[in-house]
């Protein structure tokens, strides 16, 4: 009997922790759920419109939360390559943008990513995305800027949300 009741504790435990993932990956082509409060227009998968994230629902989720609104074909981004991306990001808690790519004469960005360059929750939410693809980015704010924040654009502890198109992925020698 107390083998049983053991292997039982063991299994409902092994069922709990599987369902604590730091990430929610979803790697549909724009046909995945919403991100957690969060709903993109149908135009989101347009990789030449600047996406549009509206004013996100309710709280804001504890982890990162990743999902491909476009998934690219392209090269897989890994620690160490070379990206060069367009992006938006809003915050969760006004709805506001507080940075663009598009916004400055669509002029990409380029960075090295896992180097320290970005935010830790791009180095992170960045790695395995395709080429010519389009990913959404939740980033809670210890992965972004913490109890700091980011004055004025960014309060202290805000959940910041992105929509990043890899545009190439320069892989390290």
């Amino acid at each position: 009997m107390r083998t049983g009741r053991t292997i039982t504790l063991l299994a409902v435990a092994a069922l709990a922790i599987g369902g604590c993932g730091s990430q929610k990956q979803d790697s549909g082509g724009g046909g995945g759920e919403a991100v957690q409060g969060v709903v993109l227009p149908p135009s989101a998968s347009d990789l030449n419109v600047k996406p549009v994230i509206p004013k996100p629902k309710g709280n804001p989720p504890g982890t990162m939360q990743v999902r491909d609104v476009v998934q690219g074909t392209g090269k897989a981004a890994e620690s160490g390559d070379k990206l060069t991306v367009q992006y938006v990001g809003v915050s969760w808690s006004t709805g506001q943008e507080f940075d663009s790519s598009w916004s400055r004469g669509k002029q990409p960005f380029k960075f090295k990513l896992g180097a320290g360059m970005v935010i830790p929750g791009w180095d992170q939410g960045l790695v395995g995305m395709k080429q010519g693809g389009r990913r959404e980015l939740v980033i809670p704010p210890n992965l972004a800027y913490g109890p700091q924040g980011q004055p004025p654009a960014i309060a202290p502890n805000e959940t910041l949300i992105f929509v990043i198109d890899l545009q190439r992925v320069t892989k390290s020698k």
